[in-house]
């Protein structure tokens, strides 16, 4: 569903990612830890094209983001770090909106609006402003408008960042509900090992590197260590007495 092969990314000296390969396969939940800085965001911005990378290569469904952005980023839904709601607009008013970025007809997108809203539990919040959500509840708008237009593959940057921790739990379930009812590919960026814990892998990225790729149990028992949490700190605080 994606490859990223030997992506690299520099601003001025500071290389923000050095040779990164991994893939994506579909019904997969794969977490991408890392510290913060360790170039989570900046693979997102290479993934929905915001930047480009200075090498290697990016597929996306085996479109070449490069050379086929359009048909490429057509394949992905994305919910960044930040909230991109307009907060003095409805709910069913952003979804419109990003619905009519995307062509969507006008039938089909008040089906797709009501589906979503029904399954995330927010119709009664559909003509309510923005604003006037909880922060939990701004997120599931952004991942029914990430949704709407039926992607394959989802990025999820930070999602839970400012959440208390019960929606954070609420939001991880919705996800990997979408993984096994949907066969969605999701890659979920985050920096907190409990929301990697029921990934299907874990990649940790350090300083630009991809420094481990394997299940949960595999980064514990290669570590040595006996949580994944003790993994991910063995793994990081090595790297940075290396540097």
């Amino acid at each position: 569903m994606l490859a990223v092969d030997e992506v690299s990314k520099s601003y001025g000296p500071t290389k923000a990612l050095d040779k990164v390969s991994l893939s994506l396969r579909a019904g997969e939940f794969v977490a991408l830890l890392g510290p913060n800085g360790a170039g989570k965001t900046t693979l997102f911005q290479l993934l929905t094209a915001l930047f480009v990378a200075d090498g290697g290569r990016i597929l996306i469904e085996n479109f070449d983001i490069r050379h086929q952005a359009v048909t490429a980023l057509a394949g992905i839904g994305v919910v960044f770090q930040q909230v991109t709601l307009d907060l003095d607009m409805t709910v069913r008013a952003n979804l419109l909106f990003h619905a009519r970025l995307h062509g969507m007809g006008r039938v089909r997108t008040a089906a797709r609006i009501d589906q979503e809203l029904t399954r995330l539990s927010l119709q009664n919040h559909a003509d309510r402003m923005c604003r006037q959500l909880s922060g939990g509840n701004r997120r599931k708008v952004e991942l029914a408008r990430a949704l709407l237009h039926e992607p394959r593959i989802l990025l999820m940057d930070e999602a839970t960042v400012g959440l208390d921790p019960s929606s954070r739990r609420v939001l991880v379930d919705e996800v990997l509900q979408l993984c096994a009812q949907r066969r969605i590919a999701v890659l979920w960026a985050t920096h907190l090992v409990d929301e990697a814990e029921r990934a299907s892998r874990v990649l940790v990225l350090h300083h630009g590197r991809l420094i481990s790729d394997g299940t949960p149990a595999e980064l514990v028992a290669g570590t040595g260590r006996e949580s994944l949490a003790d993994a991910f700190l063995h793994l990081t605080e090595e790297r940075a007495e290396a540097n």
